[in-house]
């Protein structure tokens, strides 16, 4: 297979971390909002957080490993 067109597939599946990236920092702004119109239900939203970006930053895991299979075949 061309070199090439690994690369652009390697850059495709990497590019997986900027809509994790996106999504959390839409999230975490949500967040803030959220604790600051109740304080007192912070911790239920703090734990929905922590799932909510395990979550996320698992698709871009994800992309990474794809990467580096793609280039491991080169």
């Amino acid at each position: 297979m061309d070199t090439g067109l690994i690369a652009i597939a390697a850059g495709i599946a990497v590019f997986t971390a900027v809509g994790a990236g996106v999504g959390m920092g839409f999230a975490t702004g949500k967040i803030a909002e959220a604790i600051s119109r109740q304080p007192e239900a912070s911790g239920k939203i703090m734990t929905a957080m922590f799932i909510g970006f395990g979550l996320a930053e698992s698709t871009a895991i994800y992309g990474f490993v794809i990467a580096i299979m793609l280039f491991a075949k080169v």
